[in-house]
């Protein structure tokens, strides 16, 4: 009887450290694959991915975003780089707080050495935002970025200002009013800071016409902006994604489903090969 209970004690023992140790193997491949991919460029690389986008505590949903603690983190990580070393960051994020995507930016922005980009899902709002801020972008073929209109909680900036419009002042609610005036305050200060970003790239008169495009509402907010789009824009961007980049991704996992909603064999497969004739067989004519 107490060689049973040594076992079972033993094996929920087992089952409480599995999992920390796991997130420790998990830990280190990253760490090992982030190092290969320094080494191979020459560079700092920083990731930015909030693979786990939704969760559930207690039924509960919550979401990961760009917060100040990651603009703390990245903003330290550029700090500990020489002005002479390149930078790359993988970027796979829904966006965020404006404040802490527009540090993130700007850091990246005045960093001496080149700053590259690369985005293997999408880099949504905030995302795009620090996006712009590289010399060079580099997205898989079927990757998006998003619009970067500002959002005043659950509304877009923009169309509570269109809503105001649409009505004669005196029936609108002073709260309205208000709303819509730091609506017009957050559009006018994304387009500056995106300006800004894009001067770099671009002359004064197409940095505005792109920084006016993307801040206006001209889209829903979680509208995809493809890599032809992209192009269409002017914006240089590259599909030259290294494998070393999605296989960090792979390292990111989802949190544990009872069944996984896509599934597939994770093995490239090449052309499908031809049948080979029977000696005296003569192939079909056209």
């Amino acid at each position: 009887m107490d060689i049973i209970s040594q076992i079972f004690w033993f094996i929920i023992l087992i089952s409480f450290m599995l999992p920390g140790f796991k997130q420790r193997m998990l830990d280190s491949a990253r760490l090992r694959l982030i190092h290969l991919l320094e080494k191979k460029r020459g560079s700092r690389v920083i990731t930015l991915i909030h693979r786990q986008e939704q969760m559930a505590l207690f039924g509960i949903p919550f979401f990961r975003y760009i917060n100040i603690d990651d603009s703390e983190q990245v903003l330290r990580a550029i700090r500990l780089t020489p002005a002479h070393m390149p930078i790359d960051m993988v970027l796979h994020t829904p966006g965020g707080l404006v404040l802490a995507s527009e540090q993130i930016a700007m850091a990246l922005r005045a960093h001496e050495a080149p700053v590259t980009v690369f985005v293997p899902h999408y880099a949504m709002s905030g995302g795009t935002m620090i996006a712009l801020a590289a010399n060079h972008i580099v997205m898989d073929k079927n990757a998006v970025l998003g619009p970067v209109d500002p959002q005043l909680g659950e509304y877009p900036a923009a169309s509570i200002i269109k809503a105001v419009e649409t009505k004669p002042i005196s029936e609108v609610e002073d709260k309205t009013l208000i709303y819509a005036d730091i609506a017009r305050k957050a559009i006018d200060q994304v387009r500056c800071v995106l300006k800004y970003l894009l001067a770099e790239k671009f002359d004064e008169a197409k940095a505005e016409e792109l920084a006016r495009t993307l801040s206006e509402g001209r889209w829903t907010h979680d509208y995809p902006i493809t890599v032809d789009e992209l192009i269409e824009m002017g914006i240089d961007v590259s599909t030259d994604v290294p494998e070393e980049v999605y296989a960090l991704m792979d390292l990111y996992p989802q949190p544990a489903q009872r069944r996984p909603s896509v599934e597939f064999i994770p093995m490239p497969y090449g052309p499908p090969s031809l049948p080979t004739p029977k000696p005296g067989q003569k192939g079909d004519k056209v």
